[in-house]
């Protein structure tokens, strides 16, 4: 008998929380309906298939009639369905409690609607840790899949990765199948003929092997380029399935369960925390990211073995890496923990839906595709987590709150404040800046600004590698395919590469700067501006803390002199119209007279960018976007907004000040390429003082929020 081998084909199709409608009726055309086509032409060819939460909630209302194609072709056994976390988060970042319930309603949903109970489970990124097996077999799971790099951290050779393994975790038995690289790196990317002689290749004569494909559905047209190679002239999907279907006589094609069915695991594992190989390094710090990528593909070059134990951080470095997602993902458990300690209903099962849908992975992260900079992602993410905080303070009485909490979890206590319309956060070791101002009728978290940071990519636009043509995944040389999106670098505006502006400190608010009085607009939006002293994030001392009310204090030395500050916070108003003040006192202790711009800084999100007509400044009765930077001398107030939200937040100040505003943008790399992304905008009231010993100048900033609706 010739030598036979069979193809499990497992295409995972994904939507974040947030994601316009726009964009995921574009990729149904361009990825989604097309392979549902070439199925149904098809039937001789078996595969696996996974829809994410998100996704799955759109297909059946924008497009039932995709969701009654699916259902037929479970239904003649040509498809197998798998589930996972419905709203698609990383399990491992999860309380355990919402791990289960989240791969329990996928599993429920998909027995309800197709009438047969996912067996594998999808793991969103392919993060993994060692406990996991607990939770996947207490949500009714049998195996999952993973990447080749995970079990080569593990030690398992590429060419025992045809066949599905064992694992456990306190005796609880999982089965992992290793996403085989050279079909992920060839499918699509190189031509069919190539594909076939690689299967071939592996082939024995028993046909006790079976190469797992795992990857994303978008990859078959939605990614850039691969429309026109995947269903246009290339026509690859097509001659794939052609050619599967014309070598059946030793190629046959599988599902994952069908082949568990009927062959044993090919031995047992042990895999260590990981990901995909890119994701390890998207997880380092910049200039570790660098080096640590040039060393492993000069490794991998060279074909030397300790290729295989190079790995970068893990997925839980991101919250290392990016403060605004550590901050998001310590949210999120707090919310978690206020939404369980609910008495059990119909308001608990509504916060729950809010709160499973922020924990949607795609803002918990960053590397090719945008996650965290994307802000219209990030706002819907914070706007479930702040919808099931408001419900869940409603029906425990804690909409009035006054805590001196570790928030953050590193170790240090932050304020929380809360009133029926706000919280605040206020982070007391780095300038006693405000963190987080959510407003709850509108669940807009107003100051979810991301830092303007250095990216390892960033180098790439300095030399202008990006302009060089893209090589296919895996170094594979290939001009007659479509290029993937880990190594086609695009770029679009030619003047990114002076929008490379870098953040001395995080992007909180009310930060208190002192600049020398020399400092111009333009110094102060492109991050020039140096401060005098460390107030804008040094540690501040606790003097105190009451309801909607606390007090900070820190002295400094600026140009010689000493220099005490003491900051209130008083929250007020009602729940459609909260207030915030913020009072600064500047007093010289000792030394030689000062000259200098005192300065209060604001950073908030109104979802602009893009000329937004919806987002707007309007200062003395001028109106202008979100985006535009400008200034003015001796003004007493000024407002933005964005009238979509509903929201408008008035700035009153008790002295004339010299007002300067501009857009904090970032450049980030993504499927589509670099390109400038708006995070929000900046606001800078100042006077320039001279002060002598024994001197205070004392500022209030009042703030003032209206909003158009209460969503609750």
């Amino acid at each position: 008998m010739a030598p036979r081998i069979s193809l499990a084909l497992t295409l995972h199709n994904h939507q974040p929380v947030g994601n316009f409608g726009w964009v995921l009726a574009e990729v149904y055309e361009a990825a989604y309906r097309p392979m549902l086509d070439a199925i149904e032409r098809h039937p001789g060819v078996r595969l696996a298939l996974h829809y994410s939460g998100p996704l799955l909630n759109w297909l059946i209302a924008e497009r039932p009639a995709a969701i009654e194609r699916l259902g037929r072709l479970i239904a003649r056994d040509q498809v197998e369905l798998l589930g996972g976390g419905y709203f698609e988060p990383v399990l491992a970042s999860l309380p355990e409690r919402d791990r289960i319930a989240q791969l329990l309603r996928m599993r429920d949903a998909l027995e309800a609607r197709f009438g047969q109970r996912p067996r594998g489970a999808w793991l969103a990124e392919r993060v993994w840790e060692p406990d996991l097996p607990t939770s996947l077999v207490a949500a009714g799971y049998e195996w999952t899949i993973l990447d080749d790099a995970h079990f080569r951290a593990a030690a398992v050779p590429e060419a025992d990765l045809w066949g599905p393994y064992t694992t456990e975790d306190q005796g609880q038995l999982v089965r992992v199948f290793g996403t085989e690289q050279g079909l992920r790196y060839r499918i699509p990317f190189r031509e069919v003929d190539e594909v076939i002689d690689y299967l071939r290749a592996h082939a024995t004569d028993d046909g006790q092997r079976v190469g797992m494909m795992g990857d994303d559905g978008e990859k078959f047209g939605g990614w850039p380029t691969t429309h026109e190679h995947c269903w246009g002239s290339g026509q690859w999907v097509e001659r794939f399935f052609t050619a599967l279907e014309s070598n059946a006589d030793w190629l046959a094609t599988t599902t994952p369960s069908a082949w568990l069915d009927a062959h044993p695991p090919i031995g047992r594992v042990y895999l260590p925390t990981g990901s995909y190989a890119e994701m390890g390094e998207w997880a380092l710090p910049p200039s570790e990211s660098t080096r640590f990528t040039r060393v492993l593909h000069e490794a991998q070059a060279e074909h030397r073995p300790e290729a295989r134990w190079l790995r970068g951080a893990s997925w839980r470095n991101f919250q290392v890496k990016y403060r605004e997602v550590n901050d998001l993902h310590k949210q999120m458990l707090r919310v978690s923990a206020a939404v369980e300690a609910m008495p059990g209903g119909a308001e608990r099962e509504r916060a729950r839906d809010h709160l499973y849908q922020g924990q949607s992975n795609d803002c918990y992260w960053h590397g090719l595709f945008g996650g965290i900079y994307i802000s219209h992602m990030r706002l819907a993410t914070y706007e479930h987590l702040l919808a099931a905080e408001d419900i869940a303070d409603t029906a425990g009485g804690r909409l009035i709150a006054a805590d001196l909490l570790d928030l953050d979890l590193d170790g240090r206590d932050e304020v929380r404040l809360a009133d029926t319309g706000q919280v605040v956060t206020v982070d007391l070791d780095e300038g006693a800046g405000i963190g987080s101002w959510d407003i709850r009728a509108v669940r807009h978290a107003l100051t979810a600004v991301l830092r303007r940071r250095p990216e390892a990519y960033h180098e790439a636009l300095r030399d202008r590698r990006a302009t060089q043509p893209p090589m296919a995944e895996g170094g594979l040389d290939d001009d007659r395919g479509a290029a993937s999106i880990h190594d086609a670098v695009r770029v679009t505006d030619a003047t990114l590469v002076h929008a490379l502006v870098y953040d001395r400190y995080e992007r909180r608010s009310g930060l208190v700067r002192l600049l020398d009085p020399g400092v111009t607009p333009e110094d102060w939006a492109m991050a020039r501006a140096i401060d005098l002293g460390d107030l804008v994030d040094g540690p501040y001392a606790l003097l105190e803390l009451g309801p909607g009310r606390v007090v900070a204090r820190r002295e400094t030395t600026v140009l010689g002199a000493r220099i005490g500050v003491t900051k209130t916070i008083i929250l007020g108003g009602g729940r459609r119209r909260p207030t915030l003040d913020l009072t600064i006192e500047f007093e010289h202790r000792e030394g030689p007279t000062i000259e200098l711009r005192c300065g209060i800084e604001w950073t908030l999100t109104l979802l602009g960018g893009g000329g937004n007509p919806s987002a707007w400044w309007d200062v003395a009765g001028r109106r202008t976007t979100h985006d535009v930077a400008g200034s003015a001398t001796a003004i007493s107030s000024l407002a933005q907004g964005n009238d979509h939200i509903g929201i408008a937040v008035t700035t009153t100040l008790d002295e004339p000040a010299d007002g300067w505003w501009a857009p904090v943008e970032t450049v980030s790399n993504s499927e589509n390429g670099f390109e400038r992304v708006y995070q929000g905008a900046g606001f800078l009231v100042s006077w320039v003082v001279r002060l002598g010993v024994g001197e205070r100048v004392v500022r209030t900033v009042h703030q003032a929020v209206t909003t158009g609706r209460d969503r609750a």
